[in-house]
C-alpha cells in the first residue's frame, strides 16, 4: 500500500445542494491528498436516477471553485480513468455483477416489493440474509429453468450479495482503529437492479474505487455500517491486496440538542448549511448560502477544518496551504462535532481584520454606490480603514458608517435626550466659528486647535464631543470625532452642524 500513489475521491450525488458536512469531507480528502502528494478524484454518484436534480452537479462544482478546493481529475476535470459519472458506467458494472454470479458470490432474487412487505409483517425485524434467503424466491431456491424463464419473460429482479455466516469481518479504520463485525448480522445487500440496469451504491463504489486505484476512502460516519460489506466485496472480487484504507469522519451535530446537523437547524437558528445559495427547481424554495451571506471562502475553510480535528496548538487561523502539512487524519475525533455556527462568524471577522482596507473597500464599494453612485474608491477605502474592525461581514459596514456618505436627516431621540444640553446649541455655534478659522483641516491640526479652545473656554470635553457627534452622525456612534470631521471636510462638517443646531435647539 505504501508504494502506491495516494489517491482519494469525493463522490457526491446530484440530488440537490451540497451539505456543509459534505464540504468538510471533501476538504479533508483534499488536505490528505495534498499532504501525501496524491490525487483527488471528483466522481458523481448518479445511479439513483429517480433522485436526480437538474443543476445540482454544476452547483457542486461551483461550490468547490468558490472554496478553492481543486480536484485533479474527474467530472469536468478530465483524467484517464473515466467516465467519472456512474450512470455512464453501466456496462462496466454489469461485467462485475456477472463475475460475482459466476463465482457464486451473489444470486438473483425475484421477490416483489409486495412479497417483501408481507414477509416483514410476518417476521419481526425480518432481514434478507443467510438465515432467511432459502425461504425466498431467488436463484438459490428456484430451478435454473424457472430462473431462465423469468428473466426471458422480462420479470424484474435484483442481484443480492451472498453473505456467508460464521465469519468475522475486520475493518481497519484510520480514525476508529479495528472494527470487527460478525457476518451473521449482515444482510444480503442488493447490488444491482434490473429495473434501471444500474448498480446500487455498494457495488458501484467498490468497482469504481478499484478501477480508479483509490488508496484511501475518507467519508462520513454514516457510511461506517456499510464498511464490512465493502470489505467482503473486495475479498469476493479477489482485490484484498488493493483494498483502500478507510477513515470514517465524525458527524456534524446540531448546535443545540442531539442529532445530525440539518437544514432545518440552519433555518431555525439563522445560519446557512449550504456553501452557495440554492433554489430547489421543484419547489422554488431558496436556501441561504455561505457565499451569499457574505462569508469569505477562506473563513469557511478554516472553520470547517477545525470541526472534528485540531492541530493540537493554540493557533486557530490557517490558510488552506498552511493546513496541508498540519492535517492528520488519525487525529480526527471519533465523537461528533457540534456545529458552532457562531464560531464561523468569528472566523469571518478575523479574516476581515487580516485583509487590507483596500481589499475590503473593493467589496464595500458596490454597496456604497447603491446609495451614492458617484462615490470614489479612495473615500470608501478611507472609511473602510476606520471601520472594518467593527464588523464580521462587509454588508454590515453600510448601516454602521453610512453617515460618512449621507448626512443625517433625523436625530436619535435617546441620544438627543442624553447628549443635547441647553447650552449645546450655543457651544456648537462657537465651535463652528473656531472650525471656520482653521485653514489646515487635517485631523491633527483640528484636534490641537479645538482642544485648546475647549480648555480656554472651560467647557467639558465630553459635553462638546458628544453633542458634536450627534450633529455629524445623527446618533452616538462612530470613530473618533476628528476622524469624522477630517473625512467630511470643513464645508460638510459645518453644514451638518448648522442643520442640527437649527433642528435641535
Amino acid at each position: 500500500m505504501s508504494e502506491r500513489k495516494v489517491r482519494v475521491r469525493f463522490a457526491p450525488s446530484p440530488t440537490g445542494a451540497l451539505h456543509i458536512g459534505g464540504v468538510r469531507t471533501a476538504l479533508y480528502n483534499y488536505l490528505f491528498a495534498r499532504q501525501h502528494g496524491g490525487d483527488l478524484v471528483f466522481r458523481i454518484e448518479d445511479t439513483d436516477s429517480s433522485r436526480f436534480v437538474p443543476g445540482a452537479e454544476e452547483y457542486i462544482i461551483e461550490s468547490f471553485r468558490w472554496l478553492g478546493i481543486q480536484f485533479d481529475e474527474g467530472v469536468s476535470f478530465g483524467g484517464d480513468k473515466g467516465p467519472y459519472r456512474q450512470s455512464e458506467r453501466r456496462d462496466i458494472y454489469k461485467r462485475y455483477v456477472r463475475q460475482l454470479l459466476d463465482a457464486d458470490k451473489a444470486y438473483i432474487a425475484f421477490d416483489t416489493p409486495q412479497e417483501l412487505e408481507q414477509k416483514r409483517q410476518q417476521v419481526p425485524n425480518f432481514q434478507y440474509d443467510s438465515h432467511t434467503r432459502l425461504e425466498m424466491r431467488n436463484s438459490l431456491t428456484l430451478p435454473q429453468s424457472e430462473v431462465d424463464a423469468l428473466m426471458a419473460a422480462g420479470h424484474q429482479y435484483v442481484v443480492r450479495f451472498k453473505v456467508e455466516a460464521g465469519h468475522e469481518i475486520l475493518v481497519n479504520d484510520l480514525i476508529r482503529g479495528e472494527v470487527r463485525v460478525k457476518s451473521d448480522i449482515c444482510d444480503d445487500k442488493v447490488l444491482y437492479k434490473s429495473a434501471d440496469e444500474l448498480p446500487t451504491y455498494h457495488l458501484a463504489n467498490i468497482v469504481d474505487d478499484h478501477l480508479m486505484e483509490i488508496t484511501h476512502v475518507i467519508r462520513g460516519e454514516e457510511w461506517l455500517p456499510s464498511a464490512p460489506l465493502h470489505v467482503m466485496l473486495y475479498e469476493a472480487f479477489g482485490w484484498a491486496d488493493t483494498m483502500p484504507q478507510f477513515a470514517h469522519l465524525p458527524l456534524l451535530l446540531k448546535p443545540d440538542g442531539k442529532g445530525k446537523l440539518s437544514k432545518r437547524d440552519g433555518d431555525r437558528l439563522g445560519f446557512p448549511v449550504f456553501p452557495l445559495q440554492w433554489t430547489d427547481p421543484k419547489t422554488g424554495e431558496t436556501s441561504r448560502g455561505y457565499r451569499e451571506d457574505g462569508y469569505f471562502p477562506e473563513a469557511v475553510i478554516n472553520f470547517l477544518a477545525l470541526l472534528g480535528w485540531n492541530p493540537g496548538t493554540e493557533q486557530e487561523l490557517f490558510t488552506l496551504d498552511e493546513l496541508v502539512p498540519l492535517f492528520d487524519i488519525t487525529k480526527c475525533s471519533k465523537a461528533g462535532a457540534k456545529f458552532a455556527y457562531d464560531k464561523g462568524i468569528w472566523f469571518n471577522h478575523e479574516y476581515i481584520l487580516k485583509k487590507s482596507a483596500d481589499d475590503i473597500a473593493q467589496l464595500f464599494l458596490p454597496i456604497v454606490r447603491e446609495h451614492c453612485p458617484d462615490e470614489t474608491l479612495e473615500r470608501v477605502t478611507a472609511v473602510t480603514a476606520m471601520m472594518k474592525d467593527r464588523v464580521s461581514f462587509v454588508k454590515e459596514l453600510w448601516p454602521l458608517c453610512s453617515f460618512f456618505f449621507v448626512a443625517p436627516t433625523t436625530y436619535d431621540e435617546k441620544t438627543v435626550k442624553k447628549r443635547w444640553r441647553e447650552d449645546s446649541a450655543q457651544q456648537l455655534t462657537e465651535l463652528i466659528a473656531v472650525l471656520e478659522s482653521i485653514d489646515d483641516f487635517s485631523l491633527q491640526n483640528q484636534e490641537r486647535i479645538v482642544h485648546a479652545w475647549i480648555e480656554q473656554q472651560g467647557y467639558k470635553l465630553g459635553n462638546i464631543m458628544n453633542a458634536w457627534r450627534l450633529t455629524l452622525v445623527g446618533e452616538g456612534k462612530g470613530p473618533g470625532m476628528f476622524d469624522i470631521s477630517a473625512f467630511l471636510g470643513k464645508d460638510e462638517t459645518i453644514r451638518r452642524m448648522r442643520r442640527a443646531i437649527n433642528e435641535l435647539k
